[in-house]
């Protein structure tokens, strides 16, 4: 049944991905499996962004960062470009008979394909798994136990 609705969910689902968002990933492309600035997960979305001639809010630094339009993704499209903030998130999934937690206090991480409702790659640095280093990985809502993902969607400045 989820597959499914995963198919179903492909199927309507409009991919006509924006321009910026294009070029952000056409950044990313270019820049996996490599450290991009000091290798901090932010850094990535900043060069991305810059790259795609896109606005980033720099004046709130200390807080969360501004990568361009907030969005609500239970209204809006979430499309490969887009930009997540995390925070606090706390993930828990099982796989055989172990139970695997995951947390994220404040994390950058660019949405780079859609799997399907709540379900991504995301493309980041500054991990567990890829260190300094752009690297892939899923991200499955259906784990999150608690925890904020603030969505944005790069526009031209």
């Amino acid at each position: 049944m989820k597959l499914l609705y995963s198919l179903i969910f492909l199927f309507l689902w409009d991919s006509t991905i924006p321009k910026v968002n294009q070029k952000v990933i056409e950044y990313v492309d270019k820049v996996v499996g490599k450290r991009v600035a000091r290798g901090e997960c932010w850094d990535l979305a900043a060069a991305a962004l810059d790259h795609a001639g896109a606005y980033l809010d720099r004046s709130s630094q200390k807080t969360i960062y501004i990568f361009g339009r907030e969005l609500n993704p239970e209204k809006d499209k979430i499309f490969p470009g887009d930009i997540i903030q995390i925070e606090n998130l706390k993930m828990e999934y099982t796989v055989g008979n172990m139970i695997y937690t995951e947390n994220m206090t404040h994390h950058t991480a660019i949405i780079y394909e859609v799997l399907g409702p709540d379900h991504y790659k995301i493309a980041h640095q500054n991990t567990s798994f890829s260190g300094k280093k752009v690297g892939i990985s899923e991200l499955n809502l259906e784990h999150v136990k608690k925890g904020e993902i603030i969505y944005y969607r790069p526009f031209k400045k």
